[in-house]
């Protein structure tokens, strides 16, 4: 499983840093030929879905992604969302967190994964392929 962390800190309060981590249509932005959006509830409770699609001309594959546990941050308390992979093509996990430092906030994202069809070692390339695009995505949000 290729696996990979992204860590950035920056002054935005922490319920702000969250706000914009768990803006799920904004992912989509910077992931070359996805849209991502919530498929099932509002993206903001355990049990929730949300989908990042992806289509190049007629290759098109879903990774759904199950919202398996959310702690907003509060008061001494850093905010979670783990979310579980489940789709055929992608499977795995994404762990966000957010927590607060001096006055703003750190945000973490740690994922798991493991495409169907690219072999193991292959690993380390779809790691470093993930830092750079989900890097660029969590840059983004936190902009």
């Amino acid at each position: 499983m290729a696996r990979f962390v992204l860590t950035r800190r920056t002054p935005l309060p922490p319920a702000v840093c969250w706000e914009r981590l768990t803006a799920w249509p904004r992912h989509g932005e910077r992931v070359p030929f996805t849209r991502v959006g919530v498929a099932r509830g509002t993206g903001r409770e355990v049990g929730d879905v949300v989908l990042a699609r992806t289509a190049v001309g007629p290759l098109r594959f879903d990774d759904p992604m199950e919202i398996v546990e959310l702690v907003p941050p509060g008061p001494g308390r850093d905010g979670l969302c783990r979310l579980a992979k489940r789709g055929r093509p992608v499977r795995g996990g994404v762990v966000l967190r957010v927590r607060a430092v001096g006055g703003g906030s750190v945000a973490v994202w740690a994922e798991e994964l493991r495409i169907s069809g690219v072999p193991r070692f292959a690993d380390p390339v779809v790691a470093a392929t993930g830092r750079l695009v989900f890097g660029r995505v969590l840059d983004r949000l936190l902009r």
